[in-house]
Parts: C-alpha cells; structure tokens; sequence
C-alpha cells in the first residue's frame, strides 16, 4: 500500500495521525495547524495587548517546554509586541525539581527570555521533600498546589509582569472538571473551565492550551525535538487527579472527542443564584495580604500548621478548628511575608488587544 500524502498540503508524505480529529498529515502542516489553533485562541480571547510582559511558569516539563516556545515563535510571527519571562518555581523535591530547573536553564539560553526562580524554602521556610518528612505523602499534593499558585503570583510581581501564563491544557481542565463533578464542587465548574481568571488580588493568569490535546503537545515536542524533563513528580503517584486522568483516557480511547466534550459541557453548567450565594466572598489575608475566602488564606493556616507541628490539622475547615482548639499562633510563628501587585502601570500603547490578522 503506498504512504497517503498529508490530508492538508496533498503534497508531503503524512507521518503522524492527529489525536485531535484523525486528520493524517505532514510534520510542517501538524507545526502549522497546532501554533495557528493556538494563535486562535489566543487572538479569541483576547489574552494579550502589545506592551504586556507575560510571566510563562516554567517547570521543564514538555507543557511549559512547549508553550515557551510556541509563545516565542507567535510573538514574532504575528508581531504581539510582549516581553517575555521565564518563572520558575522550586518545590524542593530532591531528584526531581533540581533535575528540570537544569532542563529550565537550559531553556532559558534557547530561547534568549530571562529566568526567575523563586523557592519555596525561600518562601515559606519549607521544602516539600521537609513537608513529606512531616507529614506524609498523603495530602502533600494540597501543600504544593496551594503554595505553588501564590508562590507564582509572588514571582510574577517580582519580575513586575502583566500576565502569567501556564501551559494547562485540554486534558488538565477535562480532568478538572471531572474531578469537581466527582467532589460534588459544582459551584467550581465556571471557573475551572475559564481561560483566563484575575481577582483584585492577583495578577492576571490564563491558559493558552486550553484546547490543545496533551497527546498533540507531545508530537510537537517530539517532533520539534524539543529540550524538556519527562519524568513525573515523585510524591504525586496517589493523587486524586490521578483517577480522574485514568478515567478520561479510557474516555478518550472510546472517543477521542470526550476532552474537548467535557470542557465545553463545564462551560455550559449555569450555577443556581442559590449555590452562588453560599461562596465565601473573597477578601485579603489578614497575616499576608494575599487573596483569601478566609480571615487567613490557605498558605498561612498550612504554614501554620507546619510550623506548629500540627500539619494535618491545617488541611481542612473542620480540622483548622482543631487548630484553633489549641490555642493562638505563637508570635514567633514563621509567616509569608506580605503580598505586594507589581508597582505602578507602565505606560502601554494606545492599541486595542492582540487580534488575529486576515
């Protein structure tokens, strides 16, 4: 049988199958199809304005890898005008974290964008490998993910940016909504599915991936012959997420279709003004000044918790008061220092945000 030619050109021999729609087509014309879906979706949103410097988290890993560099390549082919920063976050996870900041740097010198990386020792006073010692590998997922969403935010006002953005795609935000649907968290789906999301407290974040499949993200680095880290986070295996990523593969198996299904079908949910009403009004913590649905944001009651010996107590509402039973914070008690939004607005141009071009 001889090879098909590409679906799309009908020219160049077709080497891979599309995950996304089965199209079976060239190397060049999977580049060009997956950076212009990417450019769509960017340009529909209107992520960015010519003048905005965007913050990319980087953990080496092949989403950052890539988004780093399909950021850079549509930057300068569609001429966004942004300046942009690689942000790092080190964990301090011995053997794993110290092994894709390598991959980072490296990526760093690659792709000509400056590098900041920000420490959760330096931070917090604690590493996750100190973390896990204390505790256990069961709940230090929620340690890390809620210390990684600040320390970003703490990162991206250092480096004095507009915008941070992550290399979430289409599988994470399927297995997200999946994962809410399963807690029972529906009043979670609208935000969960958004492509971009800033409170008053924070610097502006979104996902260019949104829509871009993991398999697809892994052809490209491939075939790109990308520099990145592929091995798993070591303390990560018993993750809930992890069953819900294994549901959405044999989903996926079935019908390739289903990622992009789910996302559209957490889109639509429409919250009941009944289940709006019981959210927690956010506010500032009053101990760091970052965003909080609570007196304390999430990072100080587990720093707390931590800090006094009480980790587990700090994971839940109910178990906080567990916490509080035993007394007030003792006033030496290691705290975040206080959260601070880049300083004053540079001037931008008087241009509208970044549109697609004809």
């Amino acid at each position: 049988m001889p090879p098909r030619t590409c679906a799309l050109c009908n020219d160049a021999r077709a080497i891979l199958k599309r995950p996304k729609t089965g199209q079976q087509i060239c190397k060049e014309c999977f580049f060009y199809v997956f950076e212009t879906e990417v450019h769509n979706t960017i340009t529909e949103a209107r992520l960015f304005k010519p003048g905005d410097r965007v913050a990319i988290g980087a953990s080496g890993g092949k989403d950052s890898t890539v988004l780093a560099h399909v950021m850079k390549t549509l930057n300068e082919r569609y001429k966004y005008g942004l300046e942009l920063f690689l942000l790092s976050i080190d964990e301090g996870i011995t053997g794993y974290r110290d092994d894709s900041l390598e991959t980072v740097k490296r990526n760093q010198q690659q792709y000509d964008m400056p590098l900041k990386i920000l420490s959760y020792d330096e931070l917090y006073g604690w590493t996750m490998d100190a973390i896990v010692a204390q505790i256990g590998k069961k709940n230090n997922c929620t340690f890390c993910g809620v210390f990684r969403r600040q320390a970003l935010d703490r990162g991206a006002a250092i480096l004095n940016v507009d915008h941070i953005v992550t290399g979430h795609n289409a599988d994470d935000i399927a297995e997200t909504v999946l994962m809410n649907i399963m807690r029972g968290d529906i009043a979670r789906l609208g935000r969960c599915t958004s492509i971009c999301t800033q409170g008053e407290d924070t610097i502006k974040r979104s996902k260019p991936f949104k829509y871009a499949y993991e398999k697809e993200i892994v052809m490209y680095a491939y075939f790109k012959k990308l520099d990145y880290f592929s091995t798993e986070c070591i303390y990560s295996p018993d993750a809930y997420r992890g069953h819900a990523r294994a549901f959405l593969k044999d989903l996926e198996a079935a019908r390739p279709s289903a990622i992009i299904d789910i996302i559209h079908s957490g889109e639509a949910f429409e919250i009941k003004e009944d289940v709006k009403a019981t959210q927690k009004i956010q506010q500032t913590c009053r101990r760091c000044g970052y965003m909080s649905s609570n007196e304390l944001c999430k990072a100080c009651t587990l720093l707390e918790g931590l800090e006094r010996g009480m980790a587990t107590a700090a994971v839940t509402d109910r178990a906080r008061k567990r916490l509080d039973a035993d007394g007030p914070a003792p006033e030496n008690l290691r705290t975040i220092p206080m959260f601070q939004l880049p300083s004053a607005p540079r001037q931008k141009p008087t241009t509208t945000a970044v549109e697609g071009t004809t």
